[in-house]
């Protein structure tokens, strides 16, 4: 049985008749019948009930079709992903992510990979809220977590990056204030609190999620915070930071640049919050464009190396 035969015994079955599903495979009838009668000699089995006004598949003939379908399918996709590497990659992307991780990071990589393939033509949108993807007709998305639990059957989920959030401080705040030496102290610290929309689900914002460093079986430990600033936007906690009103959470992506020049250093630092790395999200789809399977491998060879941690050791907070 070969590729002809599968797209016969569709023929005949879409079409309910020997002489439509000629016409549709452009033979002659008695072709059709001749064929026919030698697939069913070759596998022992009768395909289809013939009477003079209808022609339909037997319970066999059912079996083979469906299975037919879907090499036909297979064959189709083959073909199309053979064709697609022959040409250019063309064509729109849409693609949510967050304002911090899109504007620093993932901003200058997508213009890298259009750089690499003119003939794709990307459109990013910045949020801070996780669009429904299939719904607001978007590729995909680069996010800080993973898919969330509604939605992990139907989309696709791929770590790009691991994310480490960790404690800093200025030093004029550590100079003031002195510096914690143990998880227990910073209850007795101005602590300057994110709280952003969808900041993982169910978590508190004054309940910081840490765990230590290079143990075998790290245990993560909530510790309570407080302090008298808060805010909705992560810049501005920052900014606070940077002016010495306390110690935050952050992500090494975030404040790279600040901990390299010293305006920030670590505190405590063999803890870090864990789970809440980078993502690519997607709708589900059988087929992914080859511009879509080509920009997410860019995207995981340009992060998983962590570009923002290939700098020299930061200083740690100073003894206090």
């Amino acid at each position: 049985m070969d590729r002809p035969d599968l797209e016969l015994v569709i023929a005949v079955r879409r079409q309910g008749s020997l002489a439509a599903a000629a016409k549709v495979l452009q033979v002659a009838p008695s072709a059709v019948t001749k064929r026919l009668a030698a697939l069913e000699a070759q596998l022992g089995v009768r395909l289809f009930q013939r009477t003079t006004r209808r022609v339909s598949p037997t319970a066999e003939g059912e079996t083979l079709c469906e299975r037919a379908a879907e090499l036909l399918h297979r064959f189709e996709a083959v073909a199309a992903e053979l064709r697609e590497r022959q040409t250019e990659p063309a064509g729109p992307i849409r693609l949510a992510a967050t304002f911090g991780f899109g504007r620093l990071w993932l901003g200058p990589a997508l213009a890298d990979f259009q750089s690499r393939y003119p003939a794709v033509d990307i459109q990013l949108q910045l949020t801070e809220h996780l669009p429904d993807l299939a719904v607001d007709g978007f590729d995909g998305a680069i996010w800080l977590w993973s898919a969330p639990g509604e939605r992990a059957a139907e989309w696709v989920s791929r770590r790009l990056a691991a994310n480490q959030r960790v404690l800093v401080a200025a030093p004029r705040y550590l100079n003031a204030r002195g510096t914690p030496h143990a998880l227990r102290d910073l209850t007795g610290h101005a602590c300057l609190v994110v709280r952003e929309n969808g900041d993982g689900p169910g978590q508190r914002f004054d309940h910081w999620r840490l765990q230590c460093e290079g143990e075998g079986e790290a245990v993560v430990q909530h510790t309570l915070v407080r302090g008298p600033l808060s805010s909705n936007s992560g810049e501005m906690v920052r900014d606070w930071c940077l002016a010495g009103h306390g110690i935050m959470l952050r992500s090494l992506w975030d404040i790279a640049p600040q901990l390299q020049s010293g305006a920030l250093v670590r505190v405590l630092p063999a803890y870090a919050m864990p789970g809440a790395d980078i993502h690519w999200l997607a709708p589900y789809r059988a087929q992914v464009p080859r511009r879509i399977r080509l920009l997410v491998e860019f995207l995981a060879e340009s992060f998983s190396h962590e570009p923002w941690k290939l700098k020299p050791v930061w200083p740690a907070a100073p003894p206090g």
